[in-house]
């Protein structure tokens, strides 16, 4: 909490630092600490992103030029079907590419963080499948709106977290067993939603058939703008928790002996984790392993000693934005985002492996 100096605000060079390798932000007895390193890397990841996003944009079977995707988006009265093809078409889908990227990413960056382990992402552990059994409940069941689908989406999400970390509790819960555990129910989890879609209707499951592989064809300005919102506030809620969730990672000892409420900060972080993922899952279907990849290549572009919700979030971002550029533009034929993000993700997570047992052997 920022607190009120009574003698005043202190002058400039006692409430902004710079050091080696540092910026001290101070004001009272609030402080904040960032690596500039750390500052930079997100400066460049986002720039990056802003290339994408602007290079898909006039993509397509309607090449456009800068010059026309600027009129577009200026409103010029001559650009009337540049600003139909931008705004209505290609923007939403552009957005909710970089936002449910740096969702997917922030909530990677969650669960390995808390169990410091870089192979336990929603996708892995099975949160995801959980979440993608709620929202595909919905969809075959019931037929719901997006809402309804989301809702769905997170109380599957957050079931499956609790069964999860229900069934790995055993004299405190360990992180390998959280993630066997995890990996288990996602079997599970994907065996029922086989059956559901083998015993649903043919027209819903063709539907769902084609939501299922991770899509952002179909995302219009209301998916985008609820999931915007949605991931926003989730993402002041993981900023509020992010000192604790650092604290947490030196172990659940050193944690409390600085103070942190171990149980409901680990409790309410993966509330937010999960709740990132169902909140991309209800929109887009399961995006596979951009959770996993982005707070590894954000730890080592940072060279930070711990996984970071905000530059995972940062290369997530990108992540995502990059890879359905490429699903829509740069293939012979257009795919679903998912299909690019699983041929990726799957070869890192396979050099991830091998990295591990070298190390570990």
């Amino acid at each position: 909490m920022t607190t009120t100096d009574p003698a005043g605000p202190a002058p400039l060079s006692q409430r902004v630092r710079f050091g080696y390798r540092t910026l001290l932000l101070r004001r009272g007895t609030f402080a904040m600490r960032w690596r500039l390193r750390t500052g930079l890397v997100c400066l460049l990841v986002v720039a990056a992103t802003a290339v994408v996003t602007v290079w898909a944009l006039t993509c397509g079977d309607y090449t456009l030029t800068i010059a026309q995707l600027r009129a577009a988006l200026t409103g010029d009265p001559d650009a009337e079907f540049a600003r139909t093809v931008v705004i209505e078409w290609r923007l939403p889908r552009a957005l909710a590419a970089v936002v449910f990227g740096a969702a997917l990413g922030a909530s990677g960056a969650v669960f390995q963080s808390l169990t410091r382990n870089p192979l336990a992402s929603p996708d892995i552990i099975g949160f995801a499948h959980g979440s993608y059994t709620g929202a595909l409940v919905v969809i075959v069941l019931i037929g719901g709106s997006y809402l309804q689908v989301a809702a769905g989406a997170l109380v599957g999400g957050i079931a499956t977290a609790a069964l999860v970390y229900l069934l790995a509790r055993r004299d405190g819960v360990q992180n390998f067993r959280l993630i066997v555990v995890g990996i288990a129910l996602s079997a599970v989890s994907a065996s029922f939603n086989t059956w559901l879609m083998l015993t649903a209707d043919l027209d819903v499951a063709m539907s769902a058939a084609a939501w299922v592989t991770g899509s952002l064809s179909g995302t219009g300005w209301e998916q985008t703008a609820i999931g915007s919102g949605v991931v926003l506030l989730l993402g002041c809620g993981l900023a509020v928790l992010a000192p604790g969730l650092r604290q947490l990672e030196l172990g659940d000892d050193a944690a409390r002996a600085s103070g942190v409420r171990t149980e409901p900060v680990r409790a309410a972080v993966v509330v937010i984790g999960v709740a990132l993922t169902a909140t991309v899952t209800a929109a887009a279907g399961p995006i596979a392993f951009i959770a996993l990849s982005a707070p590894q290549i954000a730890r080592r572009l940072t060279r930070g000693q711990g996984v970071a919700p905000g530059p995972a979030a940062c290369v997530g971002g990108f992540l995502l934005a990059a890879a359905d550029h490429v699903a829509q533009n740069l293939m012979p034929t257009a795919l679903p985002v998912g299909v690019v993000t699983a041929v990726g993700g799957g070869s890192y997570l396979v050099w991830l492996i091998a990295r591990e047992v070298r190390r570990r052997g």
